[in-house]
């Protein structure tokens, strides 16, 4: 297999998510990917087999597992296949289902690419499983911003949605990965999505990613989704919205994600990005 590297979400190789991408893992077993994927050793990788209806199937591995949707390692693949085939659109059938793709070039010449999620929805976070996961993270109930109350987010993957109450709390991250990753486990969780409110319309962002083997994601597409759903469910955003995600800042990768919240409730959520070959 041809193993292409990206980062996404970001102009500069020194920022955004790094990705794998393999844009023909035809013939490539599971055993495989997840050893090519600890071989590479980013976050994720995707692998891509051509079907006859011109549809892409997408499957993501991180070093240590399966995950059903990345949306950083979407943008990256996008890129490289519009590198190769020229921009345009993308049918993507990704275990959390189907996923549309479109790339453009910029006006400096940058590929930049937009997946529209699967339908969003929210789920309450059990207040057993919030003071758990608050204890890991050595946050209290204080630190938290109550405007945005917390919630489990899914648009291709689960995300609990924990809102800060201030910068600086979300500046600090110093948790027990273990801990944080059995938790993870029991409640099927990707990510943790810690976020600050800047504005209406700008956000901060930092996702503990123990289940992929990492302390933090730099950029996380698939949590910027269903942050979006969430936003849209709960009515904490007039909708149509755009909105800006910072984030992997506290880490020294900065990253840059754009998501676009349709009015119409039960439509996918827009996430774009950049992404440059490493």
């Amino acid at each position: 297999m041809e193993i292409l590297r990206y980062v996404a979400f970001s102009t500069d190789p020194k920022g955004g998510n790094p990705a794998g991408v393999v844009l023909d893992a035809t013939g490539a077993d599971d055993a495989t990917m997840l050893a090519t994927a600890a071989e590479v050793g980013y976050s994720e990788t995707a692998f891509v087999v051509e079907s006859g209806d011109g549809a892409l199937d997408v499957r993501y591995f991180s070093p240590l597992a399966e995950v059903p949707f990345c949306g950083h390692a979407t943008i990256a693949t996008a890129v490289a296949h519009a590198e190769r085939h020229g921009t345009g659109r993308l049918r993507l059938r990704t275990a959390a289902g189907p996923v549309t793709v479109t790339t453009d070039r910029a006006a400096d010449g940058t590929l930049v690419a937009t997946l529209v999620s699967v339908a969003p929805r929210t789920a309450p976070v059990e207040e057993a499983d919030l003071a758990e996961l608050l204890g890991i993270l050595g946050w209290s109930a204080g630190d938290l911003d109550p405007a945005l109350p917390p919630r489990a987010a899914f648009a291709g993957a689960w995300h609990p949605i924990i809102a800060a109450a201030s910068r600086d709390r979300l500046a600090v991250l110093d948790y027990d990965m273990a801990a944080l990753a059995a938790l993870m486990a029991r409640k099927d969780w990707t990510t943790v999505d810690l976020v600050w409110r800047e504005s209406p319309t700008v956000f901060h962002a930092r996702n503990p990613f123990p289940p992929g083997g990492v302390v933090e994601d730099p950029a996380t597409g698939a949590a910027a989704a269903a942050f979006g759903g969430y936003l849209r469910e709960l009515g904490l955003v007039p909708v149509p919205a755009t909105l800006t995600i910072h984030q992997g800042v506290d880490m020294g990768r900065p990253s840059t994600i754009t998501v676009t919240v349709p009015a119409e409730a039960d439509t996918g959520i827009g996430v774009t990005g950049a992404a440059v070959r490493l």
